[in-house]
């Protein structure tokens, strides 16, 4: 069964730093597109982050740029999220999703593959 197992959310303070980790099982992240979205209490699921086989990434959110990165390894197929300077506004359920092939889109719909989800809450 091909899935993606997320882990790594916390209630972190403001200012903190988090990593997010998401891993897949059943296929191999290396033909997969990987994207990282955000949904906010009462908002809808954006795209924040994407990256490809290749490891080339990209920001959709300015939120957070300067700020989140991604990266990927393959021989763990695993794909991190890194959190840095985590303000209020970054609280919310993250996920990770896959989508065959080489690039990204914002878009959630066009992703097949879903983890659980994780918390990640900001809070003094």
């Amino acid at each position: 069964q091909s899935q993606l197992v997320q882990s790594g959310g916390a209630v972190v303070q403001p200012g903190g730093s988090l990593t997010l980790s998401c891993a897949a099982s059943g296929f191999t992240i290396d033909y997969y597109t990987i994207g990282w979205f955000r949904q906010a209490p009462g908002k809808e699921r954006e795209g924040i982050l994407c990256i490809k086989p290749d490891g080339d990434s990209t920001d959709y959110a300015v939120s957070v740029k300067g700020r989140f990165t991604v990266s990927r390894d393959s021989a763990k197929e695993t794909v991190y999220l890194q959190m840095n300077n985590l303000k209020f506004d970054d609280t919310g359920e993250y996920y990770c999703a896959a989508r065959r092939g080489t690039e990204c889109r914002q878009s959630p719909y066009l992703y097949g593959y879903w983890g659980q989800g994780t918390q990640v809450t900001v809070s003094s």
